[in-house]
């Protein structure tokens, strides 16, 4: 499924948080007034003084179903969320996985809605939609230009009273198939996947709504039948148990008369309490072990139970778990990973509407044992016991946190997501104010007071996760069976269900039109230029006080190709760039940053060395100051770059063991061959890391990193002339100039080839195809015209290849394909995972969509739907800070005219189905492209001989099997 956020406001809802030790003033006036056609106005929430605050309207219908509106009018868009109080949490033993199960079964149509069509009325409208279940709620939500509001209420209000006729065994069994896929691709297919399963089971008590995962068990998917489903629909689904949020460019009185018109008929379903379940409490340490066929180093997991989200103990509980394992400043970073004890050490505190847990989780190097990682962690509690807490940690804490309550919050669909989950979990959409007074109020002795009661000798739940053939590396022999003998199954109210359709004086089986169309602006810029020469390009946003920055420097993998035995030197570059500075440590450098509740960040990409900065408006000063210290101060010391190779050693060993992984770099090695630096991992291989050492980061440091063809991108809440004098020390930054190598061109593919890379007991396949197209970049050219002809074969969740593999077939969670390309390269690729015992039909599939795709050539209803569907969907393309700094950076990038986007609408309304199929034609040659096949070789090379293609067997690195 596709999803995106988006949104903003004309009026900034937020202002900069003011620290306050009383609780915000009360918002909402509490006045009851009935409406026409009954709904109740409950509350409506403003902003007052500075305060930060979601401003809506809150309603209730006369069938208990609750609506929030959200006005914000700044951009033409409009998000709406139906939230149901339901998920696994409401399932029971031997039927799990029915709210997941569920959330794929209200795509699949309902009386008036046909089958499949539900994702293309949404993309057809120029949105984007998607659905996702946890553990206490189902949610479905839309984003859509806001002309077509009326549509999406609609679509949901049937899907709510008017599924189940349309459910029947074939749509059963093909979602079944697909989401036993996304258990493979997700889950049983990776690393660490079963992990949480694993404790979760082992936590709980047997029974417990908490001891499965959301997605269910397979075979509790096997023995479940249409039938099973249905009951589990009427029981939970009803407008009682739901609430519909809508946000954006809309008037809440307008929506509520649409809410009253086509959900106000669904009758109320059966009553839901709220569910209340007493804490876990273990009776000793439990010992548990697992073993883990895709994991290449053994992981301990610790888990303490400690509280449900909202308790009033969750702010320090958060606060505690950052001070032991979060960044580098915490305690176990500075115990384990620091000292290359272990390759990674984390802790995190995560509530649940019935139960939280406070989890620690130790990856050692291979040979470690986990008993001495598990005393490594009691010596770092015991570390902070003797510690404390001291200011600076609370002070991080608040800083960050509050920055993460601004920019959640960006967008409308993070903010009708906010309400949505305060309302289903409280029945108070205007908790934000609770949390923030809650973060504001947090103390040392908040901090330290959690940590007695629920973590010092508490009882914990450890997890041995071990490989094959290292079951002597577990943490202690295991001490702990599920005890199944107490459990009995609770009424949960199925007897006597039925379904009782809604009755209507109005005909739903037609479609609403579609509003007035939205005036879409692209967002207005400046550009300047520095004494240096630096570009600078920026767009004011000031629906939050924030900024990002980015400093866009030449470099990048590109250069390798000086030398590709140090393939991966680029990557290395940047992560050291983000250690040391000749001022601070790291661990002082991002104290700093916490305390602003900033981030800056080093990368590297295809053609640049790419500086990130997020910043609140009030701290940027202090931020670009850290941001001088990075970039003009850097400390390359031997420790640091020690730790970082080994590191960076252990991921490229263990990407080995990922298909996805090692799909993508053995395709990219067949692409380019084995001396194209585009065919090489951006990490670098095991053997050329090893070329790199410390002087080679410091040289390219001091003859790459340069003024020369720099850009700058600055969009958030302030002007041009405020933002310039802050970037006057980029005029420090010296002037090198150098020139990108001149890459090989890739090998010409003369037939198509399978390339079968082995990877044992794999429950999918993963598959690329493609070829190099050379299709550079070109806003309105070739390779723009080639993104409009893939979008009805690829790039839409209703093209060609989807709709056959995923929703007719249930072979894969999802299929897709595209064309990609910057300066420099271009190729066209399809991608998807594959149940392994469908790899030969998939392949022949989707090799025949692409087929018929160029011989036959779009269909007229297909340029319809793509004109449509592109075209309508540039309302939801300038809405966040992020969306604006991608759309500005391009500019600045390709040297793009002011007006390109305007060039690119008129290509879109006035493109033929000829120049369509003449483009699809050129690029898209089936006998000629290169086929990556990640997968058990035993399960799928039988099949894929009968295909009559030549079949070549590399290993995982890309290279010809001896």
């Amino acid at each position: 499924m596709l999803t995106w956020l988006v949104a903003a406001t004309a009026v900034p809802v937020f202002s900069q948080v003011k620290p306050s030790a009383k609780a915000p003033a009360k918002t909402a006036q509490s006045q009851p007034a009935a409406t026409k056609g009954g709904a109740k106005l409950v509350e409506k929430v403003t902003r007052k003084g500075d305060e930060i605050v979601i401003p809506y309207d809150k309603y209730v219908l006369p069938n208990g179903l609750t609506v929030i509106v959200h006005e914000d009018h700044s951009d033409p868009i409009v998000h709406v969320d139906v939230t149901y109080h339901v998920g696994s949490a409401r399932e029971e033993i031997g039927k799990s996985g029915f709210a997941h199960f569920f959330e794929h079964m209200m795509f699949q149509g309902s009386d008036n809605v046909g089958d499949d069509q539900h994702f293309k009325i949404v993309s057809e409208s120029g949105g984007t939609l998607n659905g996702s279940t946890n553990r206490d709620r189902t949610n479905y939500y839309e984003t859509v230009p806001s002309n077509q509001l009326e549509k999406m209420v609609w679509l949901e209000a049937d899907r709510m009273g008017f599924l189940l006729d349309a459910v029947d065994q074939r749509k059963f069994e093909n979602q079944r198939s697909t989401v036993k896929n996304e258990r493979g691709q997700n889950y049983d297919n990776r690393p660490y996947g079963l992990v949480g399963e694993f404790s979760s089971k082992n936590l709980y008590p047997y029974g417990h709504p908490y001891s499965w995962m959301t997605i269910g068990y397979l075979e509790d998917l096997n023995r479940s039948d249409v039938n099973d489903l249905k009951n589990f629909f009427l029981r939970w689904y009803g407008p009682n148990n739901a609430t519909l949020t809508v946000g954006g460019d809309v008037k809440a009185n307008e929506v509520v008369q649409l809410a009253l018109k086509y959900f106000g008929s669904i009758p109320r379903g059966p009553e839901v309490s709220a569910m209340k379940l007493p804490a876990v409490v273990l009776e000793k340490n439990r010992y548990v072990s697992m073993v883990d066929n895709y994991a290449r180093s053994p992981q301990l997991r610790i888990t303490y139970p400690t509280v449900p989200q909202y308790h009033p103990d969750e702010t320090a509980l958060d606060c505690l778990a950052e001070i032991l394992g979060q960044g580098r400043n915490s305690i176990l970073y500075q115990n384990l990973v620091k000292p290359q004890k272990a390759q990674a050490a984390n802790v995190f505190h995560s509530g649940s509407e019935l139960a939280g847990d406070f989890s620690i989780s130790v990856t050692p190097f291979p040979g470690k044992s986990l008993a001495e990682m598990e005393q490594l962690v009691n010596e770092a509690i015991a570390d902070f016991e003797k510690r404390g807490v001291s200011n600076e940690d609370i002070e991080k804490f608040k800083s960050s946190n509050e920055a993460s309550f601004i920019n959640r919050l960006a967008s409308v669909s993070g903010k009708v997501s906010q309400l949505a989950a305060y309302q289903t979990y409280s029945g108070n959409p205007n908790r934000l104010s609770i949390e923030l007074a809650s973060l504001r109020n947090l103390t040392k002795a908040d901090v330290v007071r959690v940590f007695n009661q629920y973590i010092k000798n508490k009882n914990r739940l450890v997890v041995s996760v071990v490989t094959q053939g290292t079951e002597d590396l577990k943490a202690a022999a295991d001490n702990y069976v599920i005890n199944t003998s107490e459990y009995k199954p609770s009424d949960n109210g199925y007897k006597g269900l039925k379904y009782v359709k809604a009755k209507d004086n109005f005909n739903r089986k037609q479609m609403p039109g579609n509003g007035p169309n939205p005036v879409v602006k692209v967002p207005a810029f400046w550009k300047k230029s520095l004494a240096n020469g630096m570009q600078v390009i920026g767009s004011e946003n000031n629906e939050i006080p924030t900024v990002t920055l980015q400093v866009i420097l030449k470099g990048g993998k590109l250069l390798e190709q000086r030398d590709v035995a140090q393939a991966g030197l680029s990557n290395m570059f940047a992560s050291m760039m983000n250690e040391d500075t000749k001022n601070y440590s790291s661990e002082q450098f991002n104290l700093e940053l916490e305390k602003l509740g900033s981030s800056i960040s080093v990368n590297s990409t295809n053609e640049s060395i790419v500086f990130s900065v997020q910043s609140l408006k009030k701290n940027l000063d202090k931020t670009l100051a850290l941001l001088e210290e990075r970039m003009m101060n850097p400390r390359f010391t031997a420790e640091d770059f020690a730790r970082a190779k080994k590191q960076l050693g252990e991921r490229i060993i263990n990407s080995k063991r990922q298909a996805t992984s090692v799909a993508n770099e053995v395709y990219a090695k067949v692409n380019y061959g084995p001396n194209h630096v585009l065919g090489l991992p951006t990490s670098g291989t095991t053997e050329s890391i090893q070329h790199i050492n410390l002087n080679d980061v410091q040289y390219y440091y001091d003859n790459f990193i340069s003024s020369e063809d720099a850009r700058v991108v600055v969009v958030g809440d302030i002007k041009e002339s405020e933002v310039l004098p802050k970037l006057s020390f980029l005029n420090s930054l010296p002037k090198k100039s150098f020139s990108l190598p001149t890459t090989p061109p890739a090998p010409a593919v003369e037939k198509t080839k399978i390339y079968l890379v082995d990877i044992p007991r794999s429950a999918q396949t993963e598959f690329r195809v493609g070829n190099v197209t050379n299709l550079k970049y070109d806003a309105t050219g070739d390779y723009y015209k080639a993104n409009l002809a893939n979008y009805n074969l690829g790039s839409a969740f209703t093209s060609r290849l989807n709709l056959n593999l995923r929703e007719d077939k249930g072979w894969t969670y999802g299929a897709r394909s595209g064309f990609a390309g910057d300066r420099y390269t271009g190729t066209f690729t399809f991608s998807s995972g594959i149940r392994a015992d469908a790899t030969d039909s998939a392949l022949s599939e989707a090799i025949r969509e692409i087929k018929e795709y160029t011989e036959g050539g779009i269909k007229p209803d297909e340029l319809a739907f793509m004109r449509s569907s592109i075209g309508q969907s540039e309302a939801r393309s300038y809405e966040t800070g992020a969306q604006k700094a991608a759309f500005i950076s391009r500019m600045l990038q390709y040297d793009l005219p002011a007006d390109y986007v305007s060039k690119q609408n008129e290509i879109l309304k006035t493109i033929t189905d000829k120049e369509i199929n003449r483009v699809a034609k050129k690029y898209l040659d089936v006998n000629k492209m290169n086929i990556v096949l990640v997968g058990d070789k035993n399960k799928i090379l039988p099949g894929l001989k009968r295909l009559g293609y030549e079949i070549v067997e590399l290993d995982a690195d890309g290279n010809m099997k001896k």
